[in-house]
């Protein structure tokens, strides 16, 4: 690259080279995966000048296919996004001069590359949010699936890390499949909340051409336009924001599955046998056969928090394009990355693990009995506090109590007698066609 896209005849020069990788920063490496949806969107933008007449079909036919051909030699590895560019969008328009010639500059006629980085960010953000979706619902299959074929099998229930009450694996797996269809329904209505084309803002002002953004806008698959231009570029951060709270929400359960996990099959607990696949040793000793991958897929939410709370203190700026507006895109690359590659790891874990059955029933004592028992006293007439105080002065002598029973009794709608796994089910299936 001669110069910076930026840099003018008969100015004195660009920044020098320390100036310039500080404000280059990361751009370059992380455009490699924003790359692709920039092509898109400079696809439809040279098709929309086309329809303006500042484009002939002739030159608009020659950048779409260079564009076309950018992406195959991306692919192949014939070109690369390396720190010789600026950023991504400087090398596109570098490589179309360099394969067109003068043509090849005319594809930023009407844009910014703030407008520009939006409409990539914003395209990515729906591929990721899409994905997202997806494996959440996958998983809701996997624990739904199971909770149907083991409903009955008993374990205990806890709060405060101790024994409470008689439950099932079907309660506990329906409880986990519940939450990822939340995340999965959420994620949805994230990636339409932010299903908006900025592209044809420009620099947050418009431009003097007559742009065809709304034909933009179909061909690139948004449901809507961004009209303020002024908006186009205060949103910026904001949509990403909430992106990363969709995400945030899937890695909080999948950190309470995983946390789960991780006690259930400690030797105390013995529960659960995970899949060899999630599991490794120590390079010491030779008896460990430790649950790497579970903790781990605890610590990926961290990534994502992290990731927030960067985002957010950068976004104290005033109206218009800031600087500093760069530094929203390394944490939510870096989050979506770091949070779809755990959680891709879910559905395969719960469909693989294994349930110790013997350990569960015996860790289901006598005095996990006595809320039931509470409520059969509430029900022979006795006002449930004068139940209650009977229940816990009988609690030292009571013995094991019939669990199946005490399961099959506990017909309140979602409990262990009542599961609603249909019902379920049938959420999993509206949410997925909604996606579509």
């Amino acid at each position: 690259m001669s110069g910076p896209i930026w840099k003018k005849d008969g100015a004195s020069g660009a920044p020098d080279a320390a100036v310039m990788d500080f404000l280059a920063g990361e751009d370059v490496v992380l455009d490699r995966q924003l790359i692709d949806f920039d092509i898109t969107a400079s696809q439809a933008h040279v098709r929309g000048l086309q329809a303006i007449d500042v484009l002939t079909e002739d030159e608009a036919d020659k950048l779409v296919s260079g564009l076309a051909r950018i992406r195959e030699k991306l692919a192949a590895g014939e070109l690369k996004l390396d720190t010789s560019f600026e950023d991504g969008h400087s090398a596109l328009e570098t490589w179309l001069t360099e394969m067109l010639g003068p043509v090849g500059g005319k594809v930023h006629t009407g844009r910014s590359r703030n407008d520009q980085v939006a409409v990539a960010m914003r395209l990515y953000l729906k591929d990721r949010l899409g994905r997202l979706a997806d494996v959440c619902l996958q998983t809701a299959d996997a624990l739904l699936e199971r909770a149907q074929a083991e409903a009955n099998i008993p374990m205990p229930g806890y709060t405060h890390l101790q024994r409470a009450m008689p439950s099932s694996v079907g309660m506990w797996l329906a409880g986990h499949a519940e939450a990822f269809l939340d995340n999965a329904a959420l994620a949805g209505s994230t990636r339409d909340w932010l299903d908006a084309s900025p592209l044809g803002t420009a620099s947050g002002f418009g431009v003097n051409l007559p742009l065809a953004r709304e034909q933009v806008r179909e061909q690139l698959g948004f449901a809507r336009l961004l009209v303020n231009p002024q908006y186009a570029q205060n949103s910026r951060g904001k949509v990403e924001g909430q992106a990363l709270s969709a995400l945030a929400a899937a890695t909080t359960d999948l950190r309470r599955l995983a946390w789960d996990l991780s006690l259930f099959t400690t030797s105390e607990f013995d529960f659960v046998r995970l899949p060899d696949d999630f599991c490794t040793g120590s390079s010491i000793m030779p008896n460990k056969r430790n649950p790497d991958a579970v903790e781990l897929l605890r610590a990926a939410h961290g990534v994502v928090a992290g990731a927030r709370v960067e985002l957010d203190s950068v976004l104290s700026l005033p109206s218009g394009y800031q600087r500093d507006l760069q530094a929203t895109k390394p944490p939510v690359l870096r989050a979506f990355a770091a949070g779809l590659q755990a959680l891709d790891l879910a559905p395969g874990l719960v469909t693989a693990m294994k349930w110790n059955e013997s350990a569960m029933r015996a860790a289901i004592s006598p005095d996990t009995f006595a809320t039931d028992l509470s409520v059969e006293l509430a029900l022979e007439g006795k006002p449930f506090r004068e139940a209650y105080r009977e229940a816990a002065a009988r609690i030292a002598g009571m013995n094991a109590g019939d669990v199946a029973k005490s399961l099959s009794a506990r017909v309140s709608p979602g409990a262990p007698g009542a599961l609603m796994l249909d019902e379920l089910g049938a959420r999993a299936k509206a949410i997925r066609a909604n996606l579509k």
